[in-house]
């Protein structure tokens, strides 16, 4: 069995270990920096799969050494929003958390498929790349398949239809700057703006949903009051993760190293890939609309701009 490695035992690590074990998908290897919480996350998760057909062994510890030879590692230590806080006043200390956290994988697990979810996510990932010297097809963000469950969640809920209907779409950094893509928007294989057209849905509720979906992390973190998200997040990371583990080939919208794609080089940003037992085994360059492409490029600059800054830190 394939071994999965999660950097960080809070509420994102110990749904993500709880989902992969329940599905069977991997052994999981635990940790986190405060004593006892790996382990006894570890210990709960592995009591409850014996009422299910897992067999993945789950086990917790504070080293992280305990890495090394993983297959797949997900990284999501680092410290979560608060009520108004952006992702971006989280960056210079995660942005430590992150360095230690690279030269380890650059020590123990140099071929693992990486996946961080740590925030300001684009900027983060990036440092995570630099530091641990991970090629770029094995490494990626996970953004854009939780920004595109939140828009199909709140389209599905509005229009009082199944959200499994629903394909969507949302790239671009992710922030306030995000891009739902409405090109994209099908319901069952029907553009959404056809729907617009037929009265089934305004476009003024169209672009409330889209604002609702920027800002989608904020709103659970003003109900939430001392915790981010944390299901959701699990559930798009373990999408990604399985898709490589199995060799799936979906097609998801990952924040993903460019080399002159979409005009842009040495960035991280949300844009759709094909994961498979490769990694990112291809990044898919979408036609945008004019609006789009604006938005996008705006959405570009102020990733480059944390990515700028986290440049600067670690210099």
């Amino acid at each position: 069995m394939k071994k999965v490695s999660l950097i960080g035992a809070g509420n994102i690590g110990g749904s993500l270990a709880s989902i992969i074990a329940n599905k069977n998908l991997a052994n999981v290897m635990l940790i986190d920096v405060v004593d006892g919480i790996p382990e006894g996350k570890a210990l709960d998760i592995s009591q409850g799969i014996t009422l299910t057909e897992s067999s993945s062994k789950i086990e917790g510890s504070t080293k992280l050494e305990k890495i090394k030879n993983s297959d797949v590692i997900i990284v999501t230590a680092g410290i979560a929003r608060k009520p108004g806080m952006s992702r971006d006043d989280l960056i210079e200390t995660n942005l430590k958390i992150i360095e230690t956290i690279g030269y380890a994988i650059k020590e123990y697990s140099p071929n693992a498929f990486v996946i961080c979810i740590t925030n300001p996510l684009d900027a983060m990932v990036w440092s995570l790349k630099t530091i641990s010297g991970l090629r770029k097809e094995m490494i990626v963000g996970m953004a854009g398949v939780l920004d595109s469950s939140r828009f199909r969640f709140f389209l599905a809920s509005e229009l009082g239809i199944s959200s499994t209907n629903i394909n969507a779409m949302v790239l671009g950094g992710h922030g306030d700057t995000m891009v739902p893509l409405l090109k994209y928007t099908t319901i069952n294989g029907i553009p959404i703006l056809d729907l617009v057209a037929k009265g089934f849905i305004t476009k003024n509720k169209l672009d409330e949903i889209i604002d609702r979906t920027r800002n989608g992390g904020g709103e659970i973190v003003k109900l939430m009051k001392n915790s981010s998200a944390f299901v959701a997040p699990a559930t798009c990371a373990v999408e990604m993760a399985e898709s490589f583990i199995k060799n799936q080939k979906k097609i998801l919208p990952c924040s993903t190293y460019l080399s002159g794609e979409y005009g842009y080089e040495d960035i991280f940003i949300g844009v759709p890939i094909i994961i498979g037992k490769d990694g990112v085994e291809k990044i898919i360059e979408l036609q945008f609309e004019k609006d789009e492409a604006e938005n996008f490029k705006k959405s570009a600059q102020a990733v480059s701009e944390l990515t700028q800054k986290c440049k600067k830190i670690l210099e």
